[in-house]
């Protein structure tokens, strides 16, 4: 199912489910004009076709006591395609790292890291990623406030780009 095959109903269902992905399927069915057996199918194909990634409840980091909030942007000694897999890899492992991105420009990487603690963050950027292999260079930026923090795709863009299209 490319994404040029998505019908309206399918881009509905994805923007209900990314707003609220607890929603029953008869709610959702209800929300997008259609009936629950059918939009249960509709569900299950965009799953079965990795439209849905998953569902997952937002946390609030520091409710649970993590109050640092950091951005590291890492330069690799080589950039060849084993090197870069691994250091994805690795970055997969480390609990505090919750998202690893690869750039193009001077900065290889840049990930998103959450701790408890200053000192917690301080022992993984010294003990481990600092000395891990391949890693040149690390920048680090703590995050004072988000402004903004909204998952997934703007529909209404979709929407738009879409209706110009026709």
């Amino acid at each position: 199912m490319p994404h040029t095959r998505l019908d309206e109903i399918d881009r509905k269902i994805l923007a209900e489910l990314q707003a609220d992905g607890r929603m029953t399927n008869v709610e959702l069915a209800k929300r997008v004009g259609i009936s629950a057996p059918p939009c249960l199918r509709r569900v299950r194909t965009l799953e079965e076709a990795g439209f849905i990634r998953g569902y997952h409840a937002e946390v609030n980091p520091r409710e649970l006591g993590f109050e640092v909030q950091v951005f590291a942007m890492v330069g690799l000694v080589s950039q060849a395609e084993a090197d870069l897999s691994a250091f994805e890899a690795r970055c997969r492992a480390w609990p505090l790292v919750r998202e690893c991105h690869m750039l193009n420009g001077e900065v290889d990487f840049i990930l998103k890291c959450v701790a408890p603690d200053l000192s917690t963050f301080q022992s993984f950027l010294t003990e481990d990623l600092t000395a891990a292999e391949n890693v040149a260079s690390v920048k680090t930026s703590l995050v004072i406030r988000g402004a903004k923090d909204e998952p997934g795709v703007p529909f209404d863009v979709l929407e738009a780009r879409l209706a110009r299209q026709a």
